[in-house]
């Protein structure tokens, strides 16, 4: 009891100022923390680290040293680092930098040319089939395996022969009825073997395998599925063609330096270039002419190892070749083809793309032919899809053509188009092909090339899909966009297949959007809804359905115009499979969440907006993923926030109630209704400043009733403990005492039901220092908690302690301890004459109490309890492993005695002192935090009326770890 009855009397204003940092004048100049910096790049020397470095490294403000980078003395790991391994930064900027440079300036193909590997997987998926395949394989004899290193020279070239001979003659197995995935992985196997028979140097081996794969491109027999035959078979060439190049070019490394990027053929040694003239000659052996073109054009960069104008001899040579192929559709692809090695190995080199694309305009009127014609009834192939074969091909040709072509050149491409008969495959090709900007300045142009086009060939509403793509990247002239609109959708809805009317409806949508009112939105919607509603062929549109609503959701932000757009909530409607539904409602909130800056209270938003939360929430089950729970919760979070009735605070309330009874199995949002109503309540304290009348005492009291019966239903304990104390200080702010000591109380007999462990992000960890940090902010609340007059002298305290004495602690921990000299923190506070803290309008003990001796003497009788408790703990951590612990739970105390007690008091003096020497008795202490403590000691001792800390300090001493 003497630690209580002689707790030092605080004056907190005095303790307050001193405490208070000193202020200081400083002058900054022209530096200031959140002003970027600007590095430039320095040479740093290694030296030792005792001796100077120079470094030229600089920041906006040299007056101000970086104290990361003095403690470094100025050699910086990373820069020395960098310094070694960049020969560009360590050397003069000779070849490197001019080699990068030269780099950049070349190359004619930036980063807004879209590349063939992006095109790759659409036509995979695209051109598919069901009907069985066949493949040609390479049987490999054994005259192909290596000879052994005593063979002789002419027993080699033999070999070789053979070979050559052997591959003329067809050594191959036919693989016959595979299904496709069968085929693609047979493909694979040969890209395969093709870099085995490289590595173990069987280069004659992996000539045959491309020559065998280059053959299967003039095999159409499954015709649909041409076009990815093209992209796997094309990847194998790819390959050989790059072992090629880069097998050539390490025959170039002379003293272990290699060729630069922009080498000259001067600088290629004879072997090198002997090797690949030696390639070409073999590749102009090949008889059949497919195989050698597309051989050829595979290693077409190869060129630049002979001469400097050895490309732009074979581009020319090549296309003229392709004049060879009879088949259109092998021949429109082997341009695509030469297209593709052009434009990465010479993409300056125009004059060839251009005349490629001629060549096949000429060539153009072969597809109608009848050679074509009987093919596709062979195949019982129409010709609408016959042509849809084409377009990755021809896009690819366009697009490469088209690539920062002038608009003089565009204009004439598309002037020789329209004199072809039936050119819609050729449009269609066009409009995919060339810039947004040029299709969109000529739209009324296109749209009467598309009336002229013939229905039978090539369907129309494709043509207006491509124009709506372009229109949504592009703004046509303004005088035109109605009339735009209103003939592409005269084609769209005359369309009798929903799915061909979806899929241009949904691009026409976004030109609407962009472009036009609510009124013309509406409209569209409408007649999408009549065309995809009959039969539920909306059940196999929704990916289509999906992006219109993120289409309009992206132009109309404003939700009050949104939802006054009359057929929006029934087009929601169309969305009937659950998970699609809530897909949608997601895009929906995010958009609101983005969007909406000012609270809302108009009821169309509301009540869709509670709508759309709803089906959300009403997804969530027993499978629900936790990550998509909190997904759905944020998003509802979201909304919840955003709603506000102003003053109109009973609205607010309602709006609350109606929100818990709609999403009661999302726990996020009960915590956030919670959270909610109590600021609605101490929003309604700051409107009254703190005089309630009785018509507001009644709604806070509502408030708070909300959140008593509202929290129990959390599952979280902690969640429900922070929440108690944190809607009890709210009651108590709003005088609602009775309240309040309602949630303290519920808070008080929760604490029994805290588990050992709790789950943290998935992982489960022990709950005591949760436990610890709950308790120290309740005990912060309980000193201005005023005793309730039927209860008895701080009846809450009293029942905290007895629920902490009661909890079952880990065998291991002090937390109790530390608990118990936290709570002599409050009753030292508890005994002044005036609490360092108050509720405004709310009389606390000290007030009510007025400093009475019987209520002093309760506080003596309950420390004297926990100070003998804290005593008794330490006696029992005496052993040999606990006796760290006990080291930090002495030092813990003493500062606690230092902090609060009176130490003009010899027993609590003595006392102190033992704490001290037991905390440094078994060398535990930290030896720093003791000399710090001492300082801090002596300079106390200083100030008024602290005169004994000096005959303290005098008796503590500073023993050694040894």
């Amino acid at each position: 009891s003497y630690f209580l009855r002689h707790a030092r009397s605080r004056n907190y204003v005095s303790e307050s100022e001193v405490c208070k940092l000193e202020s200081v004048p400083l002058d900054f100049g022209d530096y200031h923390p959140l002003k970027p910096i600007t590095v430039t790049e320095s040479k740093t020397k290694k030296m030792n680290r005792k001796g100077s470095t120079s470094s030229t490294s600089s920041s906006s403000s040299s007056s101000v040293m970086d104290p990361l980078s003095s403690v470094l003395d100025g050699t910086d790991p990373l820069s020395l680092f960098a310094a070694a391994a960049d020969p560009v930064t360590a050397a003069p900027p000779t070849d490197g930098a001019r080699r990068k440079r030269d780099k950049d300036e070349s190359s004619a193909v930036g980063s807004d040319f879209e590349p063939w590997s992006s095109k790759r997987g659409e036509i995979l998926a695209r051109y598919t089939t069901t009907e069985k395949l066949s493949i040609n394989l390479y049987m490999g004899s054994e005259k192909g395996k290596a000879t052994t290193a005593g063979s002789a020279v002419s027993e080699k070239v033999r070999t070789r022969l053979e070979e050559l001979d052997d591959l003329e003659e067809g050594s191959q197995k036919e693989l016959l009825n595979l299904t496709q995935q069968d085929y693609m992985n047979r493909i694979e196997e040969l890209n395969q073997s093709l870099k085995d028979a490289w590595s173990s140097d069987q280069k004659v081996k992996a000539l045959k395998i491309v020559i065998q794969c280059s053959k299967l491109l003039s095999d159409t027999t499954v015709i649909q599925f041409y076009p990815s035959k093209f992209v796997l078979i094309t990847d194998i060439l790819d390959t050989f063609g790059k072992l090629v190049y880069e097998r050539i070019l390490s025959m170039c490394v002379d003293n272990r330096v290699s060729l630069p990027d922009n080498f000259s053929p001067e600088s290629v040694n004879d072997t090198a270039k002997e090797t690949c003239l030696n390639w070409f000659f073999k590749i102009a052996s090949i008889r059949e002419l497919i195989p050698r073109f597309y051989v050829e054009a595979a290693i077409l960069k190869c060129n630049k190892f002979l001469s400097k104008t050895g490309i732009s001899e074979c581009l020319p040579r090549l296309t003229s070749m392709i004049r060879g192929i009879g088949d259109p559709l092998v021949a429109v692809y082997a341009r695509a083809y030469l297209c593709r090695v052009g434009m990465e190995v010479a993409p300056q080199l125009k004059e060839s793309l251009n005349k490629n694309f001629f060549d096949f305009l000429l060539t153009f009127k072969q597809i109608h032919g009848d050679t074509v014609q009987n093919q596709l009834v062979v195949q019982c192939v129409e010709i609408p899809l016959y042509l849809t074969l084409y377009s990755p091909a021809i896009d690819w040709i366009l697009q490469c053509i088209a690539y920062h072509a002038p608009d003089v050149l565009l204009t004439e491409m598309m002037e020789r188009c329209k004199k072809l008969g039936n050119n819609a495959l050729l449009l269609n090709s066009v409009m995919s092909a060339f810039r947004a900007e040029f299709i969109a300045a000529r739209s009324m142009d296109f749209i009467g090339m598309i009336k002229e086009c013939d229905e039978s060939g090539f369907p129309k509403h494709l043509l207006f899909r491509s124009l709506g793509l372009n229109l949504a990247l592009a703004d046509p002239p303004e005088n035109d966009r109605l009339q735009i609109l209103n003939e592409a959708w005269k084609v769209i809805t005359k369309l009798k297949n929903p799915q061909d009317y979806i899929n241009c409806a949904e691009v026409w949508v976004e030109y609407t959007c962009r472009h036009f009112t609510k009124r013309e939105v509406n409209t569209v919607l409408a007649d999408v809804i009549k065309h995809m509603t009959p039969d539920r062929a909306f059940e196999d549109a929704y990916p289509q359905l999906q992006s219109i609503i993120q289409k309009v959701i992206t132009y109309i932000y404003d939700f009050a115009l949104l939802f006054s757009v009359e057929k929006f909530l029934p087009f929601l409607d169309m969305f009937q499979k659950e998970s699609v539904r809530v897909e949608v409602c997601k895009c929906i909130m995010e958009s609101f969440i983005k969007h909406q800056q000012e609270p809302t209270k108009d009821p169309v938003i509301l009540n869709a907006l509670l709508h759309v939360c709803k089906t959300m929430h009403d997804s969530v089950n027993a499978l629900t993923l936790e990550d998509e729970k909190r997904m759905l919760a944020a998003l509802i979070n979201g909304f919840i926030k955003m709603v506000s009735f102003g003053r109109d605070f009973e609205q607010q309330l309602s709006f609350y109630v109606e929100a818990r009874s709609m999403f009661c199995n999302l726990e996020p949002v009960l915590v956030q209704l919670i959270h909610s109503v109590n600021q609605l309540a101490m929003e309604t304290r700051r409107v009254m400043k703190g005089n309630h009348s009785r018509k507001t005492a009644a709604f806070v009291r509502a408030c708070v009733a909300f959140c008593f019966i509202t929290i129990p239903s959390l599952s979280s304990i902690f969640t429900r403990l922070n929440l108690y104390l944190h809607s009890g200080q709210v009651a108590l702010a709003n005088q609602c005492l009775s309240q309040a000591d309602a949630f303290f109380k519920a808070a008080v007999s929760l604490v029994p039901e805290v588990p050992k462990m709790i789950s943290v992000d998935g992982k489960m960890r022990p709950s005591d220092a949760f436990l610890l940090e709950f308790l120290c902010n309740f005990f912060s609340t309980l000193l201005v908690v005023p005793d309730h007059p039927e209860q008895g002298v701080l009846f809450l305290v009293r029942g905290l302690l007895n629920v902490i004495q009661d909890y079952t602690w880990e065998d291991n921990s002090d937390d109790k301890v530390r608990i118990y000299t936290n709570v002599l923190h409050l009753l030292s506070a508890m005994t002044q004459e005036a609490f360092i803290y108050h509720v405004d309008k709310v009389d606390s003990n000290d007030a009510l109490y007025g400093g009475d001796s019987k209520f002093l003497a309760e506080i003596n009788k309950l420390s004297e309890t926990v100070v003998s408790q804290i005593l008794d703990h330490l006696k029992t951590l005496g052993k040999e492993e606990t006796l760290k612990r006990q080291s930090q739970l002495a030092l813990y105390f003493f500062n606690t005695i230092l902090a609060h007690g009176d130490l003009r008091n010899n027993r609590l003096n003595q006392l102190s002192v033992n704490l001290w020497n037991l905390a440094q008795k078994h060398g535990f202490a930290d030896t720093k935090t003791m000399v710090k403590t001492l300082e801090y000691i002596k300079r106390r001792s200083k100030e008024p009326e602290m005169s004994h800390f000096t005959d303290l300090a005098l008796r503590l001493p500073l023993q050694s770890r040894t």
